[in-house]
């Protein structure tokens, strides 16, 4: 399957689209576990089915999930991710499209947070993932030219390694990647 271009999102319906937090929670579930119905994803996340159904129209609409016509028979209807590289605007933009989007990477931002807080707090348990698994910190210096250079070198390595998790091998998980590269503030050359 060909790497997806980037999706720059500017759009200020299809960011607020993306901006709920159920939205979020649903689409991470069909990210990192495959195609479900609206009732499966109510009862996962103790909703409403007809706000949930509701929801991932809404997300449709937008061009973040599909139906998954291979599983949907009749009235049961499956929505699966449409594997895609979201990007939130850099720099200046319009101030509306600043503040969702804005709010949308402070909802990334938190679920890679609860993400490595699970992780961190029953490490054991995740036998032979915790010794592959890794996390650093580090610092560098680049001009604004070479910071935008890296982060798409970065995004073009992660693209090699994205599967859904119908492609996925048996023995794989699900893996959190998490990237921050931005001027440390108060640090000025």
């Amino acid at each position: 399957m060909p790497e997806p271009e980037p999706r720059l999102l500017t759009d200020v319906d299809s960011l607020k689209a993306l901006a709920h937090p159920l939205r979020q929670q649903m689409l991470a579930q069909l990210q990192r576990h495959g195609s479900a119905t609206s009732a499966d994803l109510a009862a996962r996340f103790g909703a409403d089915r007809g706000a949930t159904s509701y929801h991932l129209r809404q997300l449709a609409r937008y061009g973040f999930i599909e139906e998954d016509t291979g599983r949907s028979a009749g009235r049961r209807r499956y929505w699966r991710a449409i594997p895609q590289d979201l990007r939130l605007p850099r720099g200046p933009a319009d101030p509306e499209v600043a503040a969702v989007a804005d709010e949308i990477g402070r909802l990334w931002l938190e679920r890679s947070e609860r993400d490595l807080r699970g992780y961190l707090a029953d490490r054991p348990a995740f036998g032979e993932f915790a010794a592959a698994a890794m996390h650093s910190f580090g610092t560098t210096v680049l001009t604004a030219e070479e910071l935008a250079r890296f982060g798409e070198e970065y995004m073009s390595f992660l693209k090699r390694w994205n599967r859904t998790p119908a492609e996925a091998p048996a023995d794989s998980r699900t893996i959190t990647v998490v990237f921050h590269a931005f001027p440390a503030p108060g640090a000025e050359s």
